[in-house]
């Protein structure tokens, strides 16, 4: 009979159904079979025009209809076509979830599109007046809900027919696995016996690439994109602008069984802790970063010798690889040297408010096809970064457990562990 508690007397929760796309491409077959094949989905940029900026490449998704109609139009789609994925193989009802909602996205801005639109509307008034008379003037609501920050989760509660009032959040880079563990909380604490979680950014935007350029963030390795993002390599230089999304239906075991679903996974640790060093960097002795790894671990109820891989955060910046390495062997002291840790964001870039979801997504699959996922681009080893990162191709191995990284900018660090069955 299976345990439908956990140790600490809190119900399992498992994952019913997944859901991914990336520049990879969309759904886990596409992804999985690029991924495990060492493919990289960074290109040029070809969105908009980029002739005197220092970084020319991203990870965007450029196949979806949305690409082109802004970041709010393409988060939503991406976040639909994940989530979709995710409920059909849960075997629910995609008009009637049933549960809430827990959705990480980008913080929203007008789109340029609707910016000229706006400003070429009347040029008589003031910047203000001009903005109230065309918003009252507005048929539609499209140039309104562009610039609300939870209109992309109304629209996804009314096309799920999830329940309550939809949760957006942005924890930056940690964004995707904060809706993840809002989601196993929310079950934990007897509110539903499901919840939908998901992580979605098509944010790579002109004003993105130049705000983080300006940050001495991303890769400028322009000539050869699918080598531009090489975490833990000595020679990396900076992340790559990407887009994509993750979902997760998350259920109480119990629930899950009950009706015949297939148990793909169990969410059994979140740790999170917050790090107030800077809005940037992250705090030199990783202190926030080595709490939140414990957290997670304590959470799950297991000890440091449970885990047998680790979905690094891996950004491929100088600071945050440097960061990783020192919690993770602080954490894991001796196994450091021998345990599996490699990073998607070498083939996919950062996704951003969506890496924490994609992410999961991938150590799910790590576990249930018993194959790793490599670290590609992993040619010139950083010596004072000792690490086993799965280099430059995939690896057969047997995974009951993984903890999955994400690290954010502002102080924002949440860890998940992960499991293939109950512990």
């Amino acid at each position: 009979m299976a345990n439908f508690r956990d140790h600490m007397g809190r119900p399992v929760v498992a994952v019913t159904g997944i859901g991914v796309v990336t520049s990879l491409g969309v759904g886990k077959s596409d992804n999985w079979g690029a991924l495990t094949s060492g493919k990289s989905g960074i290109h040029p940029i070809t969105r908009f025009p980029v002739d005197h900026l220092n970084t020319r490449i991203s990870g965007m998704v450029d196949f979806l209809p949305s690409s082109s109609r802004g970041a709010s139009l393409l988060t939503y789609e991406l976040a639909e076509t994940a989530a979709q994925e995710a409920v059909g193989e849960a075997g629910l009802n995609s008009g009637d979830f049933g549960g809430p909602l827990f959705l990480a996205s980008p913080p929203v801005e007008l789109d340029w599109h609707g910016r000229f639109s706006l400003y070429n509307s009347d040029k008589q008034d003031s910047g203000a007046e001009r903005l109230l008379r065309v918003a009252r003037g507005l048929k539609e609501l499209d140039l309104f809900e562009t610039t609300q920050f939870g209109s992309i989760a109304d629209r996804l509660a009314d096309r799920f027919g999830t329940r309550g009032l939809p949760i957006t959040l942005s924890t930056a880079c940690a964004s995707g696995a904060t809706a993840i563990q809002l989601g196993v909380e929310a079950i934990r604490r007897g509110e539903c016996d499901r919840a939908l979680s998901i992580g979605a950014d098509g944010s790579a935007t002109a004003e993105a690439l130049i705000r983080f350029s300006l940050l001495s963030a991303l890769s400028t390795h322009n000539d050869n994109p699918e080598k531009a993002s090489k975490p833990f390599s000595k020679d990396r230089d900076g992340f790559v602008l990407a887009e994509g999304s993750g979902a997760l239906v998350l259920e109480s075991l119990e629930a899950a069984l009950a009706r015949g679903a297939a148990v793909l996974g169990i969410l059994s640790g979140c740790g999170e802790k917050a790090d107030d060093f800077h809005r940037t960097r992250s705090k030199p002795d990783g202190s926030p970063a080595i709490a939140a790894v414990r957290a997670a671990l304590a959470d799950a109820g297991l000890g440091e010798d449970e885990i047998d891989y680790v979905n690094a955060h891996g950004t491929s910046t100088p600071e945050n690889d440097k960061m990783e390495h020192l919690s993770l062997s602080t954490v894991f002291g001796e196994r450091i040297g021998s345990m599996p840790i490699s990073s998607n964001k070498s083939m996919i870039g950062h996704t951003l408010s969506a890496a924490g979801a994609v992410e999961a997504a991938f150590s799910l699959m790590t576990m249930r096809e018993s194959v790793i996922p490599p670290t590609i681009n992993y040619d010139n080893p950083d010596p004072a970064i000792v690490l086993d990162v799965v280099p430059n191709k995939k690896r057969d191995a047997q995974v009951r457990s993984v903890l999955s990284n994400s690290f954010g900018f502002g102080g924002q660090n949440t860890c998940l562990v992960m499991a293939r069955e109950p512990v």
